[in-house]
């Protein structure tokens, strides 16, 4: 069974810059969505899914978690029908993670999680024991100075917490994708392809 495969790009990204990494993680026979946000950055250029000025480590605001809501409703009216795996690199991840609260989760069938954080931590919480678990695979550096690791960690541990199988790609490299583990991360979402239930 062939689906879709979405990988959203980080703050400052755009959809063109995450198609390349897209097109060589995509499981075979799968096509490949790469949505572009919306909110234009005002300094560095390229796209966000939420902006926010206070400190990173912050929970968000009540107009950043409305972006965030904004960006996943866009999102998923461009999904086409049948399964999908979800994922992306920073905010792009930290989306497809909060579209688990949202009735388009019963088409996930796995979760890319590419230096990232929740940024709802609790709903994630709540809504995890009703779901059924998924594949996730989670890559996060150990010197990543945009989003700490302990937050990545405490985004995994949610999962892991309610059983879900996850594949833990850490590295000691800083905010970014470590190509010395990408076979490994490619192999996880072929993984996660093969085993939809037919």
């Amino acid at each position: 069974m062939s689906g879709t495969f979405v990988m959203m790009h980080g703050m400052t990204g755009t959809s063109e810059k995450m198609m390349p990494l897209a097109r060589q993680l995509v499981p075979k026979g799968w096509n490949v969505l790469c949505p572009e946000a919306i909110i234009p950055h005002p300094t560095r250029g390229g796209f966000a899914w939420w902006l926010r000025s206070d400190d990173p480590t912050l929970p968000l605001n009540e107009k950043s978690l409305q972006q965030v809501h904004e960006s996943v409703l866009r999102v998923i009216t461009e999904i086409p029908e049948g399964p999908v795996i979800v994922g992306g690199f920073s905010q792009g991840a930290a989306i497809a993670s909060a579209m688990l609260e949202y009735d388009i989760q019963s088409k996930i069938v796995g979760l890319v999680l590419l230096g990232t954080k929740t940024v709802k931590p609790n709903e994630l919480r709540e809504i995890l024991p009703f779901l059924k678990p998924r594949k996730i695979v989670w890559m996060h550096g150990s010197r990543d100075h945009l989003v700490p690791i302990e937050q990545g960690i405490e985004h995994l541990e949610i999962f892991e917490q309610a059983d879900w199988d996850v594949t833990k790609l850490q590295h000691d490299k800083g905010h970014m994708v470590n190509l010395n583990q990408f076979d490994e991360l490619k192999s996880a979402i072929q993984n996660m392809a093969d085993s939809i239930d037919y």
